[in-house]
């Protein structure tokens, strides 16, 4: 059997502070000792927060040698606020605001908590300063996901503490789910959808889940190692979106000056390069390993885009035209009928 490697998950330096903050108010007399054991972090490291609090947050702690522990000389009612820059301060808003895009959803209440508590600890004129833009900036998710909380947070378990985990998954047009078992490598969120990449044990290769279509997972006691080797940037560098496959396709696209306008200053794929030509059009190239993902994006483009190649693509977008035509002709009104 593989070798797993312990890994340890300490508490994040401002929860460390806070700890020993509420000790020391406690009159407990902590010590660098006790709490690194208790944050399985090294005594320097305690060191180290002890100086930031008695530095630069300005509090009055001292140690006594015969309780063997740190005590504040003076009160102190509550812990420092937090200073933080104007740049800080935007990107805090930024984040509240990106909230937006799981309103509705299991995220939305465990994120604003979050958000209220990092606020919490803000200096007066941050604050303010937070209050100010508050309405100068929002989010607009467009139909953003309802994810289940549940198993999300199972699905993070496993990616922590690489234990394999079993679901029911339901494939695009399957009459039904099917049971899953997979070594969970990485969860990402792409345009509003999360997913999961994952090393599927059945069918041994990897494979790309949709969170909506997965349901009833349980986490294992099974424990696996993450190959070193996987980076989830690589892994999706010939994918337009999340699809992945094994082909090799040059794929040019030409736009119209209004779409050129819009295409202008976006990144749509790390491999592509915009050509804008003199009558005000473009040809986009793009090297991708598939086309899956291709045919939705430039049907969303109607008449403003056309293929130039691959001639796959060309067949791809032409029968599709044709089958549009045939349904709507179909539906087409009798004469004299409203």
């Amino acid at each position: 059997m593989p070798k797993i490697q312990k890994q340890v998950f300490s508490r994040p330096p401002w929860e460390r502070m806070m700890r020993l903050h509420q000790l020391i108010k406690d009159g407990k007399f902590p010590n660098c000792g006790s709490l690194a054991r208790e944050f399985e972090v090294s005594t320097r490291t305690l060191k180290r927060d002890v100086d930031f609090m008695k530095c630069r947050l300005k509090l009055p702690i001292e140690y006594d040698s015969r309780r063997y522990g740190f005590y504040y000389s003076e009160p102190v009612d509550q812990f420092p606020s937090l200073a933080m820059s104007e740049a800080e301060v935007f990107a805090l808003l930024v984040a509240h605001k990106a909230i937006a895009q799981y309103q509705g959803t299991p995220f939305e209440k465990p994120l604003q908590s979050a958000f209220q508590k990092l606020s919490g600890q803000l200096d007066q004129s941050a604050r303010l300063s937070l209050s100010g833009l508050d309405d100068v900036l929002s989010f607009r998710p467009f139909a953003p996901e309802d994810t289940d909380l549940e198993t999300f947070q199972i699905l993070t378990r496993g990616l922590q503490e690489h234990r394999a985990v079993k679901f029911h998954y339901k494939n695009l047009g399957a009459p039904k789910a099917q049971r899953r078992h997979v070594h969970p490598y990485h969860l990402a969120c792409i345009e509003n959808h999360w997913y999961l990449f994952a090393f599927d044990l059945k069918r041994e290769a990897m494979r790309t889940f949709v969170l909506t279509r997965l349901s009833q997972p349980e986490l294992t006691s099974e424990r696996f190692t993450l190959p070193k080797k996987f980076d989830p940037n690589e892994y999706l560098r010939g994918s337009f979106g999340v699809f992945k496959g094994g082909d090799d396709y040059e794929v040019v696209i030409e736009f119209d000056a209004w779409a050129t306008d819009l295409l202008r200053g976006r990144w749509w794929h790390a491999s592509q390069k915009l050509i804008e030509l003199r009558n005000g059009s473009s040809r986009l190239r793009m090297r991708l390993n598939n086309l899956e993902e291709m045919e939705r994006w430039i049907l969303g483009w109607g008449t403003h885009a056309t293929v130039v190649r691959p001639q796959a693509l060309v067949e791809r977008i032409r029968k599709i035209a044709d089958e549009l035509r045939k349904r709507y002709l179909a539906n087409e009104p009798k004469s004299g009928v409203k």
